[in-house]
């Protein structure tokens, strides 16, 4: 076992749902190896979730930006999956929706400590971690998934032609 006590660690997913400034979609995906060779494991957030309750909603893994909050965050079969709100009376949130309806980011990362990994052949298996927020960044550690944007507006229809007319 390797019990780690230093810096925050981060991991990378980009996989969530933007709608009318609510961000949804898995911050952290089980089983998955990320580009930094390790996989997390069930239940790997449960102990953090019951100690701390709340995480906190970066941009870009800063603690000076805050730009909304989680309300849910749990663990179920696929992964940690997180449901919250951009705040609107802060100018980064209004920035970050912006960007994520437009494309230009489209990821979500947690920012970690490690409390207990097994180190295997090509990274770790990460066991046990203390969550401290879930960022949404611009570079995803699992590049395979992207933000899906839910809106009316011009944009969502402009990037529904742009993903027909990329498969012809």
């Amino acid at each position: 076992m390797e019990y780690g006590f230093g810096a925050p660690e981060r991991k990378f997913h980009a996989g969530l749902t933007v709608a009318d400034g609510v961000v949804e979609g898995y911050a952290s995906l089980f089983g998955v190896r990320d580009g930094g060779g390790d996989v997390v494991l069930p239940g790997a957030y449960a102990g953090s979730l019951a100690r701390r309750g709340s995480v906190k909603m970066l941009w870009q893994h800063d603690p000076n930006q805050p730009i909304g909050v989680w309300d849910t965050v749990r663990e179920d079969g696929v992964g940690l999956y997180v449901k919250g709100r951009l705040l609107d009376g802060v100018q980064k949130a209004r920035e970050a929706m912006v960007l994520l309806e437009a494309g230009a980011i489209d990821g979500m990362s947690i920012g970690y400590r490690t409390v207990r990994a097994e180190r295997d052949g090509k990274g770790r298996a990460l066991a046990e971690v203390e969550l401290w927020e879930v960022s949404l960044v611009t570079f995803p550690m699992l590049p395979e998934a992207r933000v899906q944007a839910k809106s009316d507006d011009w944009r969502s229809i402009a990037q529904i032609f742009r993903d027909a007319t990329a498969k012809i």
